[in-house]
């Protein structure tokens, strides 16, 4: 046999033996303590079939819905996202016991009842919380200000109760805040206007809330609002500006006053929802700079005649109707 040959027959075998190596050590990557706790979890969830696939035998690594880390966080579960299934019962509290996760999701499983587990505060590295369309019930809880990674909080569609926490401020990373359907009662906190974390994202809408909007969220150029379908007042003017980078604002069904004549949009603006306030003045001729592609300003006081030219005239009368007196293209001419 000639050196070439016995070369290559020597990168075969140790390429076979660094092959079996990895496939042994990938049958156990998943690290003990993560998979005790991920079966309590189980088994605090009443052993669902939507699980099937944690079996105490095969590597926690490969289960259905978790996922796990490389080798620099020594492959430790990073993400656990349970998405519907036949499931009842609370959040278990040992998510706690999962000292790695990023990223932790509860959503579309309307028999997850109960409040939100104080346990979560241990989650150190945690980035995004989503416990949403459950029935979960309590307050927003002040603990989640412990979360100092967080940048991404999804409490929509449950049953919670309360004021909202103004602690939720003092995350520095947080972008992302959707409470929407919920029975969250009480004012917005004046500290909600320094989020740290920009362009952010403030969904508030289909709640009770009350009272006027600090002036305080005048101050940051959020990217999404939605404040629709509470029982807020005052002048919401200070949300506006031609600098603010601003996508989409909805602040429909609410009793909000004020001159919109004075009202500015940054050219980059695309959705505009008023219907259903007390505001008042016209529209604004600047208005026909922006390429608006959602508009409704009805059921409100405006008066005057509709600007000519951008996208004012591409939407239907619905847009502009129930006003006290609007005239002009779409609707009737003006006198």
């Amino acid at each position: 046999m000639d050196h070439k040959t016995e070369t290559t027959l020597l990168f075969s075998f140790l390429f076979f033996i660094t092959y079996l190596i990895t496939i042994v050590s990938a049958k156990d990557l998943c690290n003990k303590n993560d998979k005790n706790t991920l079966l309590k979890i189980k088994k605090s969830l009443n052993n669902p079939y939507h699980l099937a696939s944690w079996d105490s035998k095969s590597d926690c690594c490969s289960w259905y819905s978790l996922e796990c880390g490389d080798a620099t966080v020594n492959y430790r579960v990073i993400s656990l996202t349970i998405f519907s299934g036949q499931i009842s019962g609370q959040i278990p509290p040992e998510v706690g016991d999962l000292p790695y996760l990023q990223n932790l999701m509860f959503h579309k499983i309307t028999n997850i009842t109960g409040q939100i587990p104080s346990t979560i505060t241990k989650l150190k590295y945690l980035r995004s919380l989503r416990l949403s369309w459950l029935n979960l019930t309590g307050p927003v809880p002040e603990f989640l200000s412990h979360l100092m990674n967080l940048d991404n909080l999804d409490l929509s569609f449950n049953q919670l109760s309360g004021s909202l926490p103004s602690s939720l401020s003092l995350l520095p990373k947080l972008s992302y805040v959707d409470l929407s359907r919920n029975k969250l009662t009480g004012t917005i906190p004046e500290s909600f206007g320094s989020f740290l974390a920009e362009p952010p994202y403030l969904l508030l809408s289909h709640n009770q809330l009350s009272g006027s909007i600090p002036k305080s969220l005048g101050n940051i150029d959020f990217n999404h609002i939605d404040f629709s379908r509470n029982k807020l007042t005052g002048d919401a003017s200070m949300l506006f500006g031609a600098k603010k980078t601003t996508f989409s604002i909805d602040l429909s069904r609410n009793m909000f006053q004020f001159d919109l004549s004075r009202v500015e949009l940054h050219e980059s603006f695309a959705v505009l929802d008023l219907n259903h306030n007390k505001i008042t003045g016209s529209i604004p001729v600047q208005w026909t700079k922006n390429s608006l592609q959602i508009l409704n300003v009805s059921y409100n006081r405006l008066c005057g005649r509709i600007p000519t030219g951008g996208s004012l005239q591409r939407f239907g009368s619905y847009t502009y109707f129930h006003n006290k007196c609007l005239c002009g293209a779409p609707l009737d001419s003006c006198k």
